[in-house]
C-alpha cells in the first residue's frame, strides 16, 4: 500500500487483503498498542513504521549462509533482503575455492566466501545475528553447533533435518515439502468445495 501510494488503509480493506474479519485486524493492533483513527483508519506510513517496530524489522539484521551449493547461490543472489533490511555480510563454505567462481558471477556487489572453520572469528567481526543454514542434512546438526559457539542465536534451516540447540538460542525450519503439503492440502480442500 505504501508502494502505491496509499495514504489512509481502513480496518475493513486491511481485513480483506489479510482474509480475516476487520474485527480481527483492530483487536490484534489493538494488542500492541492505539493505532488508527476511529471512522478514518490507519495512515499506512505510520502503521508501516509501527509494525516493523513491533517485528523487529525496523534495524539491519546482518546474516551469514552457511552452505554454497544450489540453495545457498541463490539466496546470496537475492536482493529483495535489502528491502526488508535483511544483509548477508558473509558465506561460508567447506570448499571456497571450488564455489567462489560460480556464484561472484552471479552477484552485482559479491559477499566474500569463507571457509567455514572461520566462522567464529568472522561472526564476531561482522555482529553476524542470523545464521542460514543451506548444506546437506548431514552437516546441518555441525554447522548448528558452529553457530551456536559463534553465540550466533538466530537459525534459519534450509536443511531437510531437525537441529536441536540450547535454550536461548531461535531455529526455525523451511522444510519446503511440508509447505508443498500444506498448499496440496488447502488446494484439495478447496476443490472440495467447489463440487
Amino acid at each position: 500500500m505504501d508502494e502505491a501510494g496509499e495514504k489512509v488503509v481502513s480496518s475493513a480493506q486491511l481485513a480483506g487483503r489479510c482474509m480475516v474479519n476487520a474485527a480481527q485486524v483492530r483487536k490484534d493492533l489493538a494488542y500492541f498498542g492505539e493505532f488508527g483513527i476511529r471512522g478514518v483508519g490507519y495512515y499506512v506510513k505510520d502503521l508501516l513504521a509501527d509494525i516493523k517496530r513491533i517485528l523487529g524489522l525496523n534495524r539491519e539484521w546482518r546474516m551469514a549462509v552457511i552452505g554454497v551449493g544450489n540453495l545457498g547461490s541463490a539466496l546470496l543472489s537475492y536482493r529483495d533482503f535489502l528491502k526488508q533490511n535483511y544483509k548477508i555480510v558473509a558465506a561460508f563454505d567447506i570448499d571456497p575455492p571450488k564455489v567462489i567462481g560460480r556464484v561472484s558471477e552471479k552477484l552485482g556487489k559479491p559477499v566474500e566466501i569463507l571457509h567455514v572453520n572461520r566462522l567464529k572469528e568472522v561472526a564476531k567481526e561482522r555482529l553476524i545475528e542470523i545464521g542460514l543454514i543451506t548444506t546437506p542434512p548431514s552437516e546441518a546438526q555441525k554447522v548448528a553447533d558452529m553457530l551456536v559457539d559463534a553465540e550466533i542465536r538466530g537459525i534459519l534451516n534450509f536443511a531437510p533435518t531437525q537441529i536441536t540447540v540450547p535454550e536461548g538460542y531461535v531455529v526455525k525450519d523451511v522444510f519446503f515439502t511440508t509447505i508443498l503439503d500444506n498448499l496440496a492440502y488447502l488446494l484439495s480442500n478447496y476443490n472440495e468445495g467447489r463440487r
